[in-house]
């Protein structure tokens, strides 16, 4: 089970709240300012309205002068090219997971099929160098059929067989979604079946006529970030306002979401109401036919798997009273496995029933990714930014572990996991060695390679190296640096330098075709910087850069930065930098603060209107990252940093490169838009791109993913390379 809450995201209050004296002597309660208040002289609101005439017709107008410098430069039409190639290639190798019906299932795109094709094949014929591909559904195919903008989004699939499938349909790439039940064996929709309309809903099966649904049930029923708060059970042949409510979040919340226990078998043996009180807090409920009980969880915690009747979770927060730290992955031993022994466990400890370790990282480690076979717990390990994998096992004396062979100084992502034995796919990736798929039997330990992907690019003329930068307080940020082997150290290689900071997601080594070949291969450098606020090193790495403690994560980026031209691997003139959405922020930090440093700035799908993101698209979800600009104190520190209002005439800010897309229903579009205008307004040169599909990815297929990456090292080689 993955991470139950990624791309989720915490809450404002629309009231005003009144200054009270708490009976305990607290301090009293800000009052909250109106959000109606928060940047109402901005002349740029009429931004917000996402397919809005005037907004969509300024974009447009935008994306013309854009496109017509940027694929007017003769390198334009050559690096689209070969990104397209490589995200087409034919011998790409697919990534595929394991099906209950003994099958192995992946989704593939290329030229031909655009939108793409969820087929099948066998183990045996996967190992093979031309694998027989079984098409389950054609997803070109039925956007012609319905005349429909299609992108798949993935299904769920009923456990054990997985042969009933909820398919997962966005129009052009939004986060809203429609579902629709599909028969694997007929490959086709199930007459009758289940179909829940377009929004932003979470699903689960319950069993084979039942769904657990979190949606918007009313109209406005959504919390303030857009998402559910309300859980019923739909059963097969009703209608959405026959559906039974079985558990009611807040308004405030950021949603509202199943999870569904199961046996190695597929039997249910819990179902819990996940809360998502801010980003970072929940609670848990288990549903029973008496109501639901609050599970016995702190609040940073996140449930990670349930194997052999123990509740995995991972602790973001300490937990004294049970002797557990922050990072800790721990358990709880719900065994036997009834509805009694749940209620058991929501009323309080039990003989059993206490959590437990099962391992501790160190200060340079994390747990990075957890899953289990099907009687196994396998951890994905974080070592000073660099993979490992670790298979535990229960038994008498408890946990023990065994770390798998596979290859050393490089990045490990746990794949899909069987849960009829113990066999799971890993890949296993670095800068410059294309991924291979290995497949492990998590029992013996036991590994085979079964896949390798071709290289794309000329890797030999690189070298990666870790370094470390230190920050404004002294703490060391570590960073990795791609360069070409014949640096000469005298600040004139081109160097682009990508973070993110945020979230608590980490960056980790991983090989790109497309950025190997349109910009190592020719020449650049490429640096990646693990700067606080992601997860490189766990929780507290991330918690270093909340919301009070936001600007720490810009001052790391910044030492990363002015440690690179120290070293005279780079210049500012030859320095350009990279980030989306929260990274994307961060790029507008950049500009605003620093200026000087760099001569190119790529910002995507960004937020960067910080005094007003609350209440703009899935905004008021991340108060628990940036803070509440509704309350005076958080607004002030939120104001310091805040790209949007810290723009300035008479700077010397470099030409920027600002992307987007309309149909990104979490990142409003207008982030990119105002800035843009802002800087356009202020006489500052913009590039600007507004995809109109693609979601907050900022492409729904492999073919606008092409020209927005050949979009973005064209500039870059414009900047930095002439």
């Amino acid at each position: 089970m993955k991470r139950l809450l990624l791309a989720l995201l915490a809450t404002t209050s629309l009231m005003t709240l009144t200054p009270a004296i708490a009976a305990d002597g607290a301090k009293p309660a800000e009052a909250r300012t109106p959000l109606s208040e928060l940047g109402k002289d901005d002349p740029y609101l009429w931004m917000e309205e996402i397919e809005g005439t005037r907004a969509l017709d300024w974009a447009k107008a935008e994306n013309k002068r854009s496109l017509g410098v940027l694929q007017g430069d003769a390198r334009y039409a050559d690096l689209e090219a070969k990104a397209l190639a490589i995200l087409n290639a034919k011998d790409r190798v697919p990534g595929v997971s394991f099906a209950g019906d003994g099958s192995l299932r992946n989704f593939w795109q290329d030229a031909d099929h655009v939108r793409g094709l969820w087929r099948k094949t066998t183990l045996d014929s996967y190992r093979t160098a031309n694998p027989a591909w079984e098409t389950i559904l054609d997803i070109d195919a039925l956007s012609k059929a319905e005349n429909a903008n299609w992108v798949f989004k993935g299904a769920g699939c009923l456990p054990p067989d997985e042969t009933r499938c909820l398919i997962t349909l966005s129009n052009g790439g939004k986060d809203a979604v429609t579902v629709r039940e599909f028969d694997t064996t007929t490959k086709s929709f199930v007459d009758g079946g289940f179909v829940l309309p377009e929004g932003k809903q979470n699903y689960a099966w319950l069993d084979k006529d039942t769904l657990l649904v979190g949606r918007e049930w009313t109209p406005g029923e959504l919390t303030d970030s857009g998402y559910a708060y309300v859980l019923k059970t739909l059963k097969r042949g009703q209608t959405l306002d026959q559906a039974v409510e079985v558990y009611r979040g807040q308004k405030t919340d950021v949603s509202v979401s199943p999870i569904v226990l199961r046996n190695a078998d597929g039997k249910v043996m819990g179902v819990i109401a996940h809360r998502g009180v801010t980003f970072f807090e929940s609670e848990h409920y288990l549903i029973t036919d008496k109501g639901a009980a609050k599970l016995p969880l702190p609040p940073k915690v996140s449930i990670q798997a349930f194997v052999e009747g123990r509740l995995i979770f991972l602790l973001e927060q300490d937990w004294p009273e049970h002797g557990l730290k922050t990072g800790d992955l721990a358990q709880y031993n719900i065994d036997p496995l009834t509805v009694d022994a749940y209620a058991d466990l929501a009323g309080g400890p039990r003989a059993g029933a206490h959590p437990a370790l099962i391992f501790r990282p160190t200060a340079k480690q994390s747990v990075e990714s957890v899953t289990n076979t099907r009687n196994k717990l396998v951890v994905g390990l974080l070592d000073n930014v660099k993979g490992a994998a670790l298979v535990f096992s229960h038994g008498a004396k408890g946990w023990t572990s065994q770390k798998l062979d596979l290859p050393a100084n490089s990045s490990i992502g746990l794949g899909s996991a069987s849960e009829k034995d113990d066999r799971i796919f890993f890949t296993v990736t670095g800068y410059l060695t294309p991924t291979t798929y290995w497949l492990a039997d998590a029992a013996s330990g036991k590994l085979e390679q079964v896949k390798a992907s071709p290289a794309r690019f000329d890797a030999s003329t690189h070298v990666v190296e870790q370094f470390e930068a230190t920050s404004s307080d002294g703490v060391k940020i570590p960073y990795f640096v791609v360069r070409p082997k014949s640096v000469k150290y005298d600040g004139s290689a081109p160097t682009l330098l990508y973070a993110y900071g945020g979230f608590q997601v980490p960056l980790t080594p991983g090989y790109s075709g497309v950025m190997g070949k349109l910009w190592l291969e020719r020449g650049g450098t490429y640096v990646v910087a693990n700067i606080r606020g992601g997860g490189e090193f766990g929780p507290a790495w991330h918690e270093a850069g909340l919301k009070a403690n936001r600007q720490k994560v810009y001052d790391d980026f910044f030492a990363v930065s002015q440690d690179l031209i120290a070293r005279k691997i780079t210049s500012p003139r030859r320095l350009g930098i990279m980030g989306g959405s929260n990274g994307g922020l961060l790029m507008g930090v950049a500009l605003t603060q620093r200026p000087e440093l760099y001569n190119a700035v790529v910002v995507q799908v960004p937020l960067f209107d910080m005094i007003r993101y609350s209440q703009i698209g899935a905004g008021a979800s991340w108060v628990g990252e940036y803070g509440d600009p509704a309350i005076p104190s958080e607004r002030a520190v939120i104001a310091k940093y805040d790209p949007y209002s810290n723009l300035k005439a008479g700077k010397k800010y470099p030409e920027v490169f600002i992307e987007t897309s309309t149909k990104d229903d979490r990142v409003h579009p207008a982030h990119a838009r105002k800035a843009a205008a802002r800087l356009m307004e202020l006489g500052y040169p913009v590039l600007y791109y507004e995809n109109i599909d693609g979601g907050h990815a900022a492409s729904a297929n492999l073919a606008e993913t092409a020209r927005r990456q050949a979009l973005e090292y064209v500039y870059l080689s414009r900047r930095l390379m002439d």
